[in-house]
């Protein structure tokens, strides 16, 4: 059942009033691309707010505000910065946060996008990641929906959405979620994203500049950071980025599960595609062909 709040501009230009006057004169407009699990509005020209839309999504504000300072120096491409932390109150029921604005346009797949150039960006990013010390890091959970956590935790789920989906799928589908519950990774966790997505990669003069949406971050298995490969690159680029981020076959069979889980959530209506994203039916095509390549 979606449960998610209505968020409009009256409703942060409120909070905006009543939390921080000292910005209650700035511009507020909503940003043309909002999230599922959030909504975002640029205050000003140097600021922008976000507040979760649902409960489940309501414990993302804390964890970032802790951890994203922490990260941002070690990385690089720009992260959000929290500027401010607002309180629940009688009008809204959850924490809520204000970031300086981060200028760049979301990455669109099938654009003018320099794909080579990006491999390079991302990676390099990625590696400085899953570089810095997790230690203390808040372990893959239900807080991140187990990005970075253990693939058995969607097996029925997955499992039920095979069935449902039938035709559209095959034998080589369920094929591939087994062999992503085969290993295990059995090293120190790592920080994850957790939810790379084109819209949460901002590019500037050509150049991928930002990453946003720390929603899902969490430390674990990097597995789940490479979904990107089959929603983004083309089929062309994926043994560019597969050599860049140099892990092994077993950690890429999981990216293939968590790829596939959500693929299936998506053709099956039961999660939103995201703007910029390969439609769905497209990745589980490119899924199992890449599948058939690596076995």
């Amino acid at each position: 059942m979606d449960d998610r709040i209505e968020i409009d501009a009256a409703l942060v230009g409120k909070l905006i009033r009543n939390q921080f006057p000292g910005w209650r004169d700035l511009d507020l407009l909503p940003v043309a691309r909002q999230g599922w699990d959030n909504r975002t509005f640029r205050l000003g020209d140097d600021l922008s707010v976000r507040l979760p839309s649902a409960r489940r999504y309501a414990a993302q504000v804390e964890k970032e505000h802790r951890w994203l300072p922490m990260l941002g120096p070690s990385l690089p491409l720009t992260i959000p910065v929290p500027v401010a932390k607002g309180r629940p109150s009688e009008d809204y029921p959850f924490a809520w946060s204000v970031r300086k604005w981060i200028a760049g346009a979301p990455v669109s797949f099938g654009g003018e996008a320099d794909f080579g150039t990006m491999i390079d960006d991302l990676s390099g990013f990625l590696h400085a990641l899953h570089a810095i010390n997790a230690t203390d890091g808040p372990v893959a959970g239900r807080h991140n929906f187990f990005r970075g956590g253990d693939l058995r935790a969607y097996d029925r789920e997955t499992r039920s959405l095979l069935d449902t989906i039938g035709a559209r799928s095959d034998a080589a589908a369920l094929r591939i979620w087994e062999a992503a519950l085969v290993s295990r990774w059995n090293r120190p966790g790592v920080w994850v994203h957790g939810d790379l997505a084109p819209d949460n990669l901002l590019i500037r003069e050509d150049r991928l500049c930002a990453v946003l949406d720390f929603g899902c971050l969490g430390v674990g298995d990097p597995a789940c950071d490479l979904v990107i490969a089959w929603t983004l690159f083309p089929q062309s680029r994926l043994a560019a980025f597969r050599d860049r981020m140099a892990l092994d076959e077993a950690t890429w069979a999981r990216a293939r599960g968590w790829a596939l889980w959500k693929a299936l959530l998506i053709i099956d209506g039961q999660a939103e595609q995201k703007p910029g994203e390969r439609p769905a039916e497209q990745v589980l095509s490119c899924l199992l062909r890449d599948h058939a390549e690596r076995t």
